[in-house]
């Protein structure tokens, strides 16, 4: 297919059709392995064993790159799973530098890193500008790792600035691009070298399968590390989950429109009630990173965002106990919209506020949820 824009692209699935039978939908291959002729020649050259070669993983793969700018993609289990494979790469006593107050599971797992010898970690904070170039100056880290916006502080960063930051200190950038989506920002295009996304989010956006992605700036042998990892240690994800995650990828332009749109609304109801102390989204002109995310932001602000109650733990618990459309759950990026008290899920250790609560915006009628919002947070 010549280059369209993006929603075209998405809808018709790069024209990843059945060439069997004319189908617009791609086919399901639940093979495992795959017959040779008896020749021993493979029937199809691409499959010969569903560990990589399961015929519905590339179509992912290049529906991602092109949406990413980007040159190679991998699907993978898990968000985490994307992660990790990038963390493989590291070498004992290398560094990685991380942006403070990102999502929980991410500082985690790199603590756990830490506590077992395997890899240093240094930490920035990423609304001081002079603090990654000090770090990168005094660690000299193998890796910067941001995510963008952040979660759940919707921190904006300057994926531009950071990238060359990092690259003048030898370092590779890699961003967590979950919370914005290709569809508004493309960190490849700003000069990061890995963009990641846990696909469980708005790329599948169904609340039905856990998915990672990664997408690289360019094939190096770094990147051919990565993928011959995924190869050996099986990690990889079972063909319905990826069928029904392209599936949910033709909706993606639609969904990511009308999301970005209703936050904003959201945000602007939100910031403009007596019972909400603050609100964090990069969308409000009062955000401390809007003309970052202004800039680097492109039809719309995400479909995220955090806002404290006024009081403490038990009022920001009972706003959402009150909450009778907009559901209590854990994750984001669904049609449907989501709220999490994070203090409950985060151990106190990382500093996020008692009277936090994290909202994901679906697809639902703005003002269903406004009113829904109100009844809440009536006293």
């Amino acid at each position: 297919m010549s280059r369209v824009r993006p929603a075209t692209l998405l809808a018709n699935l790069g024209g990843a059709h059945d060439p069997a039978t004319g189908g617009l939908v791609p086919p399901l291959q639940p093979s495992t392995t795959f017959a040779r002729r008896p020749d021993y020649s493979l029937t199809d050259p691409a499959c010969l064993y569903a560990r990589d070669d399961a015929p519905i993983y590339p179509r992912i793969e290049q529906l991602l790159t092109e949406l990413e700018d980007g040159a190679a993609a991998l699907v993978l289990p898990s968000g985490m799973a994307a992660l990790a494979a990038v963390l493989r790469t590291i070498r004992g006593g290398e560094t990685i530098a991380v942006q403070r107050g990102i999502y929980y599971g991410t500082l985690d797992r790199l603590e756990k890193l830490v506590a077992r010898g395997e890899i240093g970690l240094q930490v920035f904070d990423g609304s001081d500008p002079g603090d990654l170039e000090r770090l990168i100056a005094e660690a000299r880290p193998a890796l910067v790792l941001i995510e963008t916006p952040s979660n759940p502080y919707l921190e904006v960063l300057d994926i531009a600035r950071c990238a060359e930051l990092a690259h003048a200190g030898g370092a590779l950038l890699m961003v967590d691009s979950t919370a914005a989506t290709p569809l508004v920002t493309r960190p490849l295009a700003l000069g990061a070298d890995l963009v990641m996304h846990s696909a469980t989010k708005a790329l599948n956006g169904h609340s039905d399968v856990v998915a990672g992605v990664l997408v690289t700036a360019r094939e190096d042998p770094r990147w051919a590390e990565i993928r011959a990892d995924r190869h050996d240690a099986g990690a990889l994800l079972g063909p319905f989950e990826a069928w029904l995650l392209l599936r949910g990828l033709r909706t993606l332009a639609l969904r990511v429109e009308r999301m970005n749109a209703s936050a904003l609304q959201v945000a602007a109801f939100l910031a403009a009630h007596p019972a909400v102390e603050r609100v964090l989204y990069p969308g409000l002109p009062d955000h401390s990173t809007h003309d970052v995310a202004s800039r680097q932001m492109a039809g719309g602000f995400g479909y995220l965002m955090s806002f404290l109650v006024r009081g403490g733990a038990e009022d920001a618990l009972q706003v959402a106990g009150r909450l009778q459309l907009i559901a209590r759950a854990t994750s984001i990026g669904g049609v449907e919209s989501v709220i999490e008290h994070r203090a409950s899920i985060e151990p106190a250790s990382t500093g996020v506020p008692a009277n936090l609560l994290r909202l994901s915006v679906g697809i639902e009628d703005p003002a269903d949820l406004i009113a829904d919002l109100a009844r809440a947070l009536e006293r």
